[in-house]
């Protein structure tokens, strides 16, 4: 029998408490799940894949079976088939979240149907929480902490000190 492995893959810029949420779920449902910080052509980065990849490695380092990959150039068909990924792992909050997946569900069918896809409903207490929410806290300097891991807070305070200098 071979070991179920999933990906949840994302952009994380940042991540959040419901994104923590839903891959701590998810890992309970493969042998091994993968989490992918990738470049999303369609967003303007706030932070480096580096800060993304340390402050997700971070927030998830209390799970055993999670391991971090990043991508910048490559799709996540690819990245999977490379891993032996057998199920894209896909939140849903709302039903804005579930015409984008739908789309981007079709595409890597096209392009990978040996591959599944599962989605798992983010809980009610996490639902208006979004990444591009959190920037926007930022860009106008409110308290994001009860919304992200504290990594999230942290980096944050770091990249002031170092815009400040």
């Amino acid at each position: 029998m071979s070991n179920k492995i999933g990906l949840f893959a994302g952009s994380f810029d940042p991540i959040t408490k419901g994104h923590v949420d839903l891959i701590e779920r998810a890992s309970k449902l493969f042998d091994s799940l993968y989490v992918g910080v990738f470049y999303n052509l369609e967003k303007k980065s706030f932070f480096s894949i580096e800060a993304k990849e340390k402050m997700v490695i971070d927030a998830l380092s209390h799970l055993e079976n999670v391991n971090i990959v990043t991508s910048h150039d490559e799709l996540a068909v690819e990245v999977a088939r490379k891993l032996g990924v057998t199920t894209f792992v896909r939140g849903l909050r709302n039903g804005q979240d579930l015409e984008y997946e739908r789309n981007l569900n079709f595409f890597n069918y096209e392009l990978a149907p040996e591959l599944d896809t599962i989605f798992l409903m983010s809980k009610p207490n996490y639902q208006h929480i979004s990444s591009s929410r959190i920037r926007e806290l930022i860009a106008f300097e409110q308290d994001i902490s009860k919304y992200v891991p504290e990594i999230v807070v942290k980096e944050l305070k770091k990249q002031d000190e170092k815009n400040k200098k």
